[in-house]
């Protein structure tokens, strides 16, 4: 029972005495008191303009307990009631401050390990795996990392698009690997309008609005 409750409980029967005080016999009941969340009422006596109910009856219908010393009387709440706090719905946390920090870092490693393939290409450099290896492993880390920063659904739902933008680098990475150990010919533009590529790079605008928000928001260019 909230201390609001309570207030206008004891309002009402602050002029309750025992039964031979103030009502007598010949007082009739003219209204009721009816308790939010419990069963039952109590009737209520309105005597020169104040209302007065029972406090037994209240006591009973609460499932309180009375006291009584000399002409004091206590009123004593039901333990699952009293003094209970409202504990209020908790608003959207958001990224937590690890899963910020290792996404970030991995967006990083991932940012490089692009950047050095489109320079091979545009420059004709040769590309190997142990060319990759190094950003490949980082991001892998990386990646391991943010998993285990996971503590809120934000972050639970944006490492799942972090997942596929290392999913979508390695593939683009595996792609130009295969192409150089076939001797193919990669032309210098040859990721200019490449829709991998452009999934990527769509992808870590998203991530670092998201960053950039402290919230999760797909648009679905991850996916």
């Amino acid at each position: 029972m909230t201390d609001k409750r309570l207030r206008a409980l004891l309002m009402l029967s602050a002029f309750v005495a025992v039964p031979a005080l103030a009502l007598s016999q010949a007082a009739q009941p003219n209204g009721t008191l009816i308790v939010s969340g419990q069963s039952g009422q109590v009737p209520v006596v309105q005597i020169n303009g104040k209302s007065y109910v029972d406090v037994e009856a209240l006591a009973r219908l609460i499932n309180g307990s009375l006291g009584f010393k000399g002409n004091q009387i206590t009123l004593t709440l039901p333990a699952s009631t009293a003094g209970t706090p409202t504990t209020p719905t908790p608003a959207n946390p958001g990224f937590s401050k690890e899963f910020l920090k290792a996404g970030i870092e991995e967006m990083t490693v991932i940012r490089e390990w692009r950047g050095a393939l489109v320079n091979a290409v545009q420059n004709g450099y040769p590309v190997s795996d142990e060319f990759v290896a190094g950003y490949r492993g980082q991001a892998a880390t990386n990646l391991r990392l943010a998993s285990v920063a996971v503590s809120t659904d934000s972050d639970r739902d944006a490492f799942q698009l972090l997942s596929n933008e290392f999913d979508n680098m390695q593939k683009l990475s595996d792609k130009i690997l295969a192409a150089r150990k076939n001797m193919n010919y990669i032309s210098p533009d040859a990721l200019k309008d490449d829709p991998l590529d452009q999934k990527i790079l769509s992808c870590a605008r998203a991530l670092a609005s998201m960053a950039a928000s402290g919230q999760f928001q797909d648009d679905g260019s991850c996916h």
